[in-house]
């Protein structure tokens, strides 16, 4: 791995981003057995001081490494990342992965449990 990717991911370890992914993934956690809107998941977080750009580096992430599932409110069409459409018009699942990752099965560097 290069020195500056080391860098990157150490300085990401440390900063708002770890704390963000486990918050919003906490959140979600909270109605694991159906789906719950991005909007709702994100006015919670708003009042735990977590901005809105942190929050949508976080649902993607999230998404992208598999410990949420997102879809489309209307139609629930699957979604394979929040950059396919408007996070207000999504709602998240926790995963299998996700559930794993939160009882502390797998870790994540990257993710605050």
């Amino acid at each position: 791995m290069r020195e500056e990717t080391k860098a990157l991911r150490a300085s990401l370890r440390r900063g708002a981003f770890v704390r963000s992914n486990g918050e919003v993934l906490r959140i979600i956690n909270i109605l694991r057995t159906d789906y719950v809107r991005l909007a709702d998941v994100q006015s919670v977080l708003e009042g735990k001081g977590v901005e809105l750009d942190e929050f949508c580096d976080s649902v993607n992430y999230l998404s992208l490494e598999g410990y949420i599932q997102l879809r489309r409110v209307e139609g629930h069409g699957m979604v394979p990342d929040i950059a396919d459409a408007d996070w207000k018009e999504l709602e998240g699942k926790v995963s299998a992965k996700g559930i794993k990752l939160l009882a502390g099965s797998i870790r994540d560097e990257l993710v605050e449990v």
